[in-house]
């Protein structure tokens, strides 16, 4: 053996050498793609924001403005309640060059870095610069301080109730209430301050001074819904010490390693940007709220020791059919633990919640997603909770809670027409309400409301069956054709009907029930809802006359003329953003639809389909995202359809093959394989699968198993300019739909 000798000479260049490639490793990060300025102007709507966040986590920082092109930010919120809700506690620090204008005062910006784990910016009025790192109940901020004026940090309660409390020279906190819930934060300084003013007597703002030589301030804190103490405790626990170096680093980790979990190769740059940041965007809900050992619940207004998990904050209309999906493929386990946390609020509250939020249950739009969520966890092998004990909570709502929008509690007269009648009934355009319980704004919405319950009512016959109950497993079956009662065959659409069983007149498929179609639908008109009919797609054709007449329906949809300008579209409509003919890419009820010609024997035209609505509405600049983001509800779709294949039915096991945006895609599976989808060739031009082969074997299916993807492998595509019409276009070969899959559950 011999020993050897390494001078300091060496030992600094292979240093040198070592951070070089450390920071080359960095750059090859897939967090290096993620733009979180992506669509951060809306349509119409709302924009997305730039947040810092570590993934699933409580803290959510962004700075507040209109959006991206507003060049005022107001302040930094220390967190959120739920995403798109109320902001809690916004922070601001800047060097106070007059006394005037300090309390509501917005600064003019530029040189802003975003990126999911560290966010940095320039006051450029004030030469000021502002960053910040989050941790997952806390997060550290860095005010550098280079104007001429006096340095401080301006710290508010953001809504009615709340207070603020100096604690000595270095040391703050605070409590507010939003919609029930109260939130409480806690922070240090690495630098006394030389006093503290309130703006008014009830503490809800105050200003920190410093020093005139304070020319770097750092604020760490941790933010808690249980008390001041357990935020304090939390922040002891996650950034124990003023190291901003540490906290980025380990954000920057905390990404890599879920952005990791998918790997592409092939396409451009911009499309890598647009996966990656759609990926990151995916990780924003829902969050866990457990603090080491307990939680709060907005359910039973309690606090609960736990060593699980308690997730909050979701919306299930927009992520039941895509966002949930692809975390049961990436992390089943979370999947497993999200569940666990709803039934825990079914068992709080006596109702199964619509929208999870963290200060209660939000019943947003129309219905039981739950059930659909459950449904397709169960069947893809998520089972780690209390089915028997959730399926009581689905079976409630479906049967004895009020079906109406934006409702959740008793049954109404409406519902026990529809257990009745199989159907919601509508009020003609003259007719008044009678029924209190309708939300003023929000209406009946008797064609969605029918439509998303047949669906919902299906998936909880599916777990009847996985419990052996027969009895409900037919009666739910029963109730999930109730879609059928609203379809008028002689018009070729969804219509709405009255209480009597007569068709609403006069009624337009594009235009009628005023504003979002509320009376009749949900944000779009029937031209969309026509198609939502996920669970039993075989006999909605049926319906329609048969496949051919089905297809060129679905051709009309991208084709047919508004019949007004967009302007008189959107002054109604203003969700149906990203229009091609008729159909909505803005909006979730369309998601689904373009893979819907794999169902009718024309996969080539979901092909041709996918891409050109990838191509023209999700791009990566501040426009490119078509509608409302919605928390990853629309992001989660371009994960997907990039990568080659999309959940159309949640409850059926089964992926729609598309049109694989890169040649190579590989997903790291929890359960240690690999799952692989090349597609060779593929570029702008070449997006139609001229051949195909599942792990070596031909493949003729526009589609595969779940349990294909967990057995890890491969779908091996070859990519060319024109279509190959005979590719999976036996009537055989489709994808399964309800009687099929109902059959296979009874057997």
């Amino acid at each position: 053996m011999y020993k050897i000798n390494i001078k300091r000479p060496v030992l600094l260049l292979l240093s040198a050498l070592f951070l070089a490639g450390a920071e080359a490793q960095e750059l090859k990060s897939n967090v290096s793609y993620v733009d979180p300025t992506i669509g951060s102007v809306g349509l119409i709507l709302e924009p997305t924001r730039p947040v810092a966040h570590l993934p699933n986590s409580m803290v959510r920082v962004f700075p507040m403005r209109k959006d991206q092109v507003d060049d005022r930010i107001s302040y930094f919120p220390l967190t959120i309640s739920s995403h798109r809700q109320p902001s809690l506690f916004g922070i601001m620090g800047f060097s106070a060059a007059d006394s005037g204008r300090l309390w509501d005062r917005k600064f003019t910006w530029d040189q802003e870095v975003t990126t999911p784990y560290y966010y940095k910016v320039d006051l450029d009025q004030t030469g000021d610069s502002i960053e910040f790192s989050p941790a997952a109940r806390s997060g550290i901020f860095r005010f550098h301080f280079a104007g001429a004026g006096q340095p401080v940090i301006r710290l508010g309660v953001l809504n009615k109730e709340g207070r603020i409390t100096v604690e000595g020279k270095a040391a703050f906190s605070g409590t507010e209430k939003v919609q029930g819930l109260t939130a409480y934060f806690y922070a240090e300084t690495d630098r006394p301050f030389t006093g503290s003013t309130f703006r008014n007597a009830d503490q809800k703002q105050v200003l920190l001074n410093f020093g005139r030589d304070a020319r770097l301030v750092s604020v760490r804190y941790g933010v808690s819904f249980i008390s001041v103490d357990q935020a304090k405790a939390n922040l002891e626990r996650e950034i124990p010490e003023f190291n901003f170096a540490k906290v980025k680093s380990d954000a920057f980790r905390a990404w890599d390693k879920v952005l990791g979990q998918v790997n592409v190769k092939g396409g451009t740059e911009a499309q890598r940007r647009v996966f990656y940041t759609s990926l990151y965007r995916s990780y924003e809900r829902m969050i866990d709220i457990n603090e080491y050992g307990r939680y709060y619940s907005a359910y039973d207004h309690k606090v609960h020791k736990s060593d699980k998990p308690f997730y909050v904050d979701n919306w299930l209309w927009d992520t039941y059919i895509a966002l949930e999906p692809l975390h049961a493929i990436l992390n089943p386990a979370m999947q497993a633990e999200k569940i666990r946390s709803y039934i825990s609020m079914y068992e709080q509250s006596g109702w199964m919640p619509s929208f999870a939020l963290a200060f209660g249950d939000n019943p947003c739009m129309t219905g039981n997603h739950a059930a659909t969520w459950i449904a397709d966890s169960w069947a893809k092998g998520i089972r780690d909770y209390d089915l028997k004990k959730a399926y009581q909570g689905l079976k409630k709502n479906s049967l004895e809670a009020t079906l109406l929008p934006w409702r959740n509690g008793p049954s109404t007269s409406l519902d026990t027409f529809y257990n009745k009648n199989g159907y919601f009934p509508a009020l003609r355009p003259d007719e008044k309400e009678t029924v209190a319980a309708v939300h003023s704004f929000e209406k009946r919405q008797s064609v969605a409301v029918t439509l998303e319950n047949s669906y919902s009512d299906w998936c909880i016959a599916q777990l009847a069956a996985e419990l052996g109950n027969k009895k409900d497993q037919e009666k739910f079956l029963d109730r999930s054709a109730f879609y059928k009662n609203v379809f008028r065959r002689e018009k070729g659409f969804m219509w709405p009907k009255d209480d009597q069983g007569n068709w609403i007149e006069p009624f337009d498929p594009k235009f009628s029930g005023g504003q979002g179609g509320r009376h009749y639908t949900t944000e779009n008109n029937v031209y969309t809802y026509n198609w939502d009919v996920k669970h039993d797609l075989h006999g909605l054709f049926d319906l329609m006359g048969g496949r051919e007449q089905a297809e060129a329906k679905l051709d009309n949809l991208f084709q047919e003329d508004l019949g007004r300008s967009r302007y008189s579209l959107w002054y109604t409509f203003p969700d149906a953003t990203g229009l091609v003919g008729q159909f909505v890419m803005g909006n979730e009820p369309s998601f689904h639809i373009p893979y819907i010609y794999n169902y009718l024997g024309a996969p080539w035209k979901t092909q041709k389909r996918i891409r050109m609505l990838l191509d023209t509405w999700y791009t990566d600049n501040l426009f490119g995202i078509p509608g409302d983001e919605d928390g990853g509800g629309m992001t989660a779709f371009v994960v997907f359809s990039m990568m080659g294949f999309f959940p159309v039915t949640p409850g059926i096991p089964v992926y729609n093959i598309g049109s694989p945006v890169f040649e190579e895609i590989a997903i790291n599976l929890p359960n240690g394989r690999l799952f692989r989808v090349n597609a060779k060739n593929s570029s702008v031009r070449n997006k139609y699968i001229q051949s195909a082969r599942l792990n070596g074997s031909d493949w003729n299916k526009p589609w595969f198993t779940h349990e294909d993807l967990l057995r890890g492998g491969s779908l091996d595509l070859i990519m060319g300019a024109a279509p190959n019409k005979d590719w999976g276009s036996d009537e055989k070969q489709t994808p399964p739909s309800m009687i099929e899959h109902s059959q296979k559950l009874s057997r």
